[in-house]
């Protein structure tokens, strides 16, 4: 029954694997798409953005309620109803799953600024959970543990980066693992992570950065870096908690009620946005990250600002699309603006690289999590040390101005699914 076991799960993890690999291809070939429509005719963002975020919205409030947004709020609502054996059929599953990808492509072929990075944690977290019922004995394996497994799977597979899935787990989904279990479930994180690397090679997301740790200077600038960033994340993660906070005010209210009309105006503003910086706000940020960390690409003073305030946007809206992608997005052009007004010249790219890992852990506060991914995202082993202090400066000042972004989203999903009735409950 042992071996029954692990290869269910292993299968799960291959299954996971590949349709967060097949997720990246589609949603590199729908920005590529809009990049093709809006080709010397950026102007018609203006009509495209709004038209497929209104589409966007509408498919998923009429048919994948719960696919909206991040998907990792929606997966640590899961392991807590799972966990008192509550419904979570509304927050992973296939239809979510298929829905999460479909609608997710379909919103970056529009322009929005959205990542697929949190997206491929519910999508994968959906698989694991189907695979539950496939277990010859379902109580070997918590159902919480598989969905948080799937969950970090999913990040391992989406960034290439094995070890970061499985800081992620511990840090940002379940904060603890079974000690019974947990040698199995690593075990699933890392083969989905190896698939991802065995589909499409042992590459660095973003890239690769050579630099090293250099005495005071690297300390001004973990503290430049860490400080710039953590205040700029935590008024970052307000904003996205702010409907959440503030429902009752007028404009939360009206966008529950219309809420096609109200992602035609964000698409609206995201297109607007977009024209502003010469299309550098369209889209997951992954192409002008890359080319900064390959090429030391100089940007526009407004990059960062506009890349902002396109994601709180497209988060607004309601379409499905996660922040990861973007959020590095961010950090980097706040990190190419200080090495400009600083006159770093070529040791700007370690400015960036911290920066992108600041405004990451700013916004998630989880520094070990975001110290992980940028570092192996960019191959930045001899790095390890200051972008970790500066994850744990940027996450300190951020936790100062208000709770964890996800932690505080997912308790609105677990108060909504807490109200339903329970015909989707756990099978």
């Amino acid at each position: 029954m042992r071996w029954r076991t692990r290869l269910t799960l292993w299968a799960a993890a291959i299954s996971a694997g590949l349709l967060v690999v097949g997720f990246a291809w589609l949603a590199e070939r729908a920005l590529a798409g809009f990049a093709w429509l809006t080709a010397g005719h950026l102007w018609l963002a203006l009509l495209i953005t709004p038209a497929i975020g209104m589409l966007v919205v509408g498919l998923t409030v009429r048919f994948f309620p719960g696919a909206q947004g991040s998907g990792i709020p929606q997966v640590i609502a899961a392991t807590r109803l799972a966990g008192q054996h509550k419904p979570v059929g509304r927050l992973v599953s296939m239809r979510i799953a298929v829905g999460k990808v479909g609608l997710g492509c379909l919103a970056l072929l529009g322009g929005f600024s959205a990542g697929r990075e949190g997206p491929s944690v519910q999508v994968a977290a959906s698989v694991m959970h189907l695979f539950h019922r496939w277990l010859p004995h379902a109580r070997i394996i918590r159902a919480p543990d598989l969905i948080l497994a799937g969950g970090a799977a999913g990040i391992a597979a989406a960034f290439n980066t094995p070890l970061a899935g499985i800081a992620f787990a511990v840090e940002e989904l379940g904060r603890k693992l079974e000690t019974r279990t947990s040698g199995v479930l690593l075990s699933t994180i890392i083969l989905a992570g190896m698939v991802a690397i065995g589909v499409q090679g042992n590459y660095n997301y973003f890239g690769k950065l050579s630099a090293q740790e250099s005495g005071w200077g690297t300390a001004l600038a973990v503290l430049v870096a860490g400080v710039a960033c953590g205040l700029l994340g935590g008024v970052f993660s307000r904003l996205l908690l702010w409907p959440q906070r503030h429902a009752h005010w007028r404009l939360w209210r009206w966008r529950a009620a219309h809420p096609v009309w109200f992602a035609g105006a964000c698409g609206l503003l995201v297109a607007v946005l977009g024209l502003i910086s010469g299309g550098m706000s369209f889209g997951s940020g992954y192409g002008i990250t890359t080319q900064i960390i390959n090429s030391g690409a100089d940007l526009p003073w407004h990059a960062a600002i506009t890349r902002f305030l396109a994601t709180v946007l497209t988060y607004f809206s309601g379409i499905p699309g996660g922040i990861f992608a973007p959020a590095l997005a961010v950090g980097a052009a706040v990190g190419a603006d200080i090495a400009h007004w600083a006159q770093l010249g070529s040791a700007a790219l370690p400015v960036v690289a911290l920066c992108m890992v600041g405004f990451l852990a700013a916004v998630t506060q989880s520094p070990i999590t975001s110290a992980i991914i940028v570092m192996e995202m960019i191959d930045s082993h001899g790095m390890v040390i200051s972008l970790l202090a500066t994850a744990l400066v940027a996450s300190a000042i951020s936790a100062r101005m208000g709770p964890e972004l996800y932690q505080q989203l997912a308790l609105g999903f677990v108060r909504a699914q807490s109200a339903t009735p329970a015909r989707d409950a756990i099978k």
